[in-house]
């Protein structure tokens, strides 16, 4: 499949769920064309600016009446609500885990008093950033998540699971448990059990190959929040096309194909 039929793949399931979707008479792009380019920059995985670049040179003739380039990713925050529409159903089994973001190197941090990330650990070594919690179904697809700076608990994924408390039993490592007390249907496992938990681990390894989200740019909160709305939404779709489950519930997931 080439970039091209790529795109215009998607952006038809797009504007097939937006069809009513309204859009304001000042526009210069319909809303499914804008939740199309949120989409493309989230599974790029580069900055504003390099995306802008591959955008104008490589496929202006899809989107002729693109803004100029702030204001494209100012439009992203817009409508970031349609990402909820793409969340997973829940199964009866469920895992839950977090991930470090980095936004700047260590050594610059405290440097900028606008800064967003804070220090704190992600596969034991410092960062300064956030992170995403994310609680995903036994396919491997992400059913909620919220996002917080590196400094916070992992604890914090825990109104996340509560929400399927009779709905699914969510595991999760160690480092989610709390000592006030954790949902009832949240089993925390211990290292080496459970190895249905390393389906989480997958799902970390390919946002940051093939989204290369272990790193991001923005340096507001809220483009950092719907620079990852849009990255679970993606990841969703695009890891629906493929999903292979064999005949011993062994999950295949891959996505690298979808790599732009």
């Amino acid at each position: 499949m080439t970039t091209q039929d790529f795109m215009l793949t998607r952006f038809c399931q797009v504007d097939d769920q937006m069809a009513a979707g309204p859009k304001r008479p000042d526009a210069k792009l319909y809303p499914s064309e804008v939740v199309t380019l949120a989409l493309l920059f989230a599974i790029t995985g580069v900055g504003p600016r390099a995306f802008y670049r591959w955008l104008i040179r490589d496929d202006q003739a899809w989107f002729p009446h693109v803004p100029e380039r702030t204001r494209v990713f100012r439009l992203f925050k817009t409508p970031i609500a349609w990402t909820a529409q793409v969340l997973a159903a829940p199964t009866v089994l469920g895992l839950a885990d977090s991930d470090g973001i980095e936004c700047i190197h260590p050594m610059r941090a405290g440097r900028s008093p606008h800064q967003i990330g804070k220090k704190g650990t992600s596969n034991h070594r410092w960062m300064v950033g956030g992170q995403r919690c994310v609680v995903l179904n036994q396919w491997g697809l992400v059913c909620a998540w919220d996002g917080a700076t590196a400094n916070v608990h992992d604890a914090h994924v825990h109104p996340l699971i509560t929400q399927f408390g009779e709905t699914m039993m969510v595991l999760t490592d160690t480092g989610v448990h709390a000592k006030t007390g954790d949902p009832v249907h949240m089993n925390v496992c211990q290292r080496g059990t459970w190895n249905g938990r390393m389906l989480v681990e997958t799902i970390f390894s390919l946002l940051t190959t093939v989204f290369h989200g272990k790193k991001v740019r923005q340096r507001v909160w809220g483009y950092f929040r719907a620079r990852e709305a849009w990255t679970m939404a993606a990841f969703n779709l695009w890891a629906q096309w493929g999903l292979e489950v064999d005949d011993n519930n062994f999950i295949h997931l891959s996505i690298a194909e979808f790599s732009l």
